[in-house]
């Protein structure tokens, strides 16, 4: 199995004003692709692990040699997280949320205010580079958390709902 780069939902230019076009093109066609192509070659000489879903490598990684893991925790967790990135953005999308999950979220966090806190919280937090996340926790509870590198909360047993990168390559142009 080879990994490919994901097309994006929507063209470079539409999440402006606040992330630009050459920012979004430089993060896709470059950071993530460059994820995939070091992951597959990673996997290029392991055709068994080439074959697995991604999120059961990555849930696996203690059982991998460390010359094996670290490229795929780096390269495989890049590729993932960027891909939930992608599809979490969107040029319409933005705005309180509703429903069953508005109604999670204020158990949660008490609020929509405080959930939007804790998350800047734990991006602001971040020391160096890497992610803020909210998660659905081993206990199905909705929880906020933050992971180094390329790192993501499959990697803990946890599903990744929502995901804000705060590496620089994200941003660093426009701000």
């Amino acid at each position: 199995m080879n990994f490919a780069l994901p097309d994006l939902p929507y063209g470079y230019e539409d999440l402006e004003p606040h992330i630009d076009a050459r920012t979004m093109e430089i993060h896709h066609t470059k950071h993530h692709k460059g994820y995939v192509d070091k992951l597959n070659n990673t996997l290029s000489q392991y055709p068994d692990l080439a074959s697995r879903q991604l999120e059961d490598t990555l849930q696996k990684l203690q059982i991998l040699p460390a010359y094996l893991g670290q490229p795929i925790r780096n390269n495989g967790g890049g590729h993932l997280n960027h891909s939930l990135f992608w599809q979490i953005m969107s040029p319409n999308g933005g705005g309180e949320p509703t429903g069953d999950f508005a109604k999670q979220l204020h158990d949660a966090f008490g609020s929509f205010a405080e959930f939007k806190k804790q998350m800047t919280q734990a991006a602001l937090g971040r020391f160096g580079s890497g992610w803020a996340w909210l998660a659905l926790g081993r206990e199905k509870q909705l929880l906020i958390t933050s992971t180094p590198n390329q790192d993501n909360p499959i990697m803990e047993g946890m599903t990744p709902i929502l995901g804000i990168d705060v590496w620089e390559h994200a941003y660093y142009l426009q701000y």
